[in-house]
């Protein structure tokens, strides 16, 4: 099988978006060939049947420029190799803009998309699509026909416990993501101030992210204020975002972690931390699944601080062999539904579905 691939980055140096490298890598490791036309690239590391083009994002190019070399990458690439399908990852207008082409020679589109926002560009990608496919069956707000939930696709041997780190004294609660009113920090803050006041023993909270956006910047500043306005300054620190290679060792040092975002979206870093046997309390109705027979303890009402900081105090007073449990079956349920070699898989499989329909 030759595989097209369209996604937003690739780049070993974006936290956000470096694990897209390792996706391609794991795809590679079961197809003849890859082409990856990115939005925008940089350090990269792939296999010899891989190659990258970029529309230049990276350069500055305006989006009609951006449009320019795109549509320049997919006719050379359809003109001189055999494609067999093509996958667009989170980039539903890379799959409006090259449906009419793909169509024309017979190559069907496979688009992936996780995200509550339903806009006018993700219903023609759908429309243009043989298959859509999603990480849990509540992230695609769509129409559900052609949908199929599939997994994130988390690095588990990156993702790991140790026996060497073990949580600190005092407890961290961590929350890793990056700074965007979506992600729901404000609640988390409140939390904290409801355990400070309630909770005996001493803990701290970090917090790893950066803005992306002047609305993010804004958001951050809010956060600040918040901080004082709740006088946890002393509790709360934020760090920038770190490389998905310094994560592993900040998961399996907190004690819990904790994940805001509401139903309908699929924060990989929950999976991250779980895959590191961390406890993590999340917002999401779509980890039910994974949580199991926990969920009642990990599962909190998407902006209740109070419900968060219930959990929260249950998780900071965890024993070392509870904690344990919790974090074995945690990363025993990622393994088996989330990691990247399953996800590889199961895309190869829908792969082919889309190439014989």
């Amino acid at each position: 099988m030759r595989l097209l691939i369209f996604n937003m980055a690739m780049d070993l140096d974006d936290p956000l978006l470096e694990f897209a490298v390792s996706w391609v890598n794991a795809l590679a490791r079961r197809v003849a060939f890859v082409h990856v036309i990115t939005m925008r690239t940089g350090r990269v590391i792939v296999p010899g049947n891989v190659r990258i083009y970029s529309v230049g994002k990276e350069k500055g190019y305006s989006e009609p420029r951006r449009a320019v070399e795109f549509y320049k990458h997919l006719l050379r690439i359809v003109r001189q190799e055999r494609i067999d399908i093509c996958f667009s990852h989170m980039i539903p207008i890379f799959t409006v803009l090259a449906a009419p082409l793909l169509r024309r020679k017979g190559i069907p589109i496979v688009t992936w998309y996780a995200h509550p926002s339903v806009t006018p560009l993700l219903k023609l990608a759908h429309h243009f699509s043989a298959r859509i496919v999603t990480s849990l069956p509540t992230s695609y707000p769509y129409k559900v026909d052609k949908v199929q939930a599939i997994g994130q696709g988390v690095d588990t041997d990156l993702f790991s416990p140790s026996g060497n780190i073990s949580p600190e004294d005092p407890p961290t609660i961590l929350c890793v993501g990056r700074l965007s009113a979506v992600k729901d920090h404000s609640t988390l803050l409140e939390a904290v101030s409801l355990v400070q006041k309630s909770f005996a023993r001493p803990f701290r909270v970090v917090i790893i992210g950066g803005p992306l956006t002047p609305q993010d910047q804004a958001y951050a500043r809010l956060l600040q204020q918040k901080l004082t306005e709740l006088n946890i300054q002393d509790k709360v620190r934020f760090e920038p975002a770190v490389p998905m290679v310094h994560l592993p060792n900040w998961y399996r040092r907190c004690a819990v972690h904790v994940n805001l975002t509401p139903t309908g979206f699929g924060d990989k870093v929950a999976w991250e931390a779980m895959a590191c046997e961390t406890p993590c309390v999340v917002a999401n109705q779509g980890f039910v699944e994974t949580l199991g027979p926990w969920a009642s303890r990990l599962l909190f009402r998407h902006k209740d601080a109070e419900d968060l900081a219930e959990r929260l105090r249950w998780a900071l007073s965890l024993n070392q062999a509870e904690r344990k449990e919790l974090g074995a079956y945690l990363r025993q349920q990622v393994v088996r539904l989330h990691n990247l070699e399953r996800l590889a898989e199961q895309l190869v499989g829908v792969f082919q579905e889309a190439r014989n329909c």
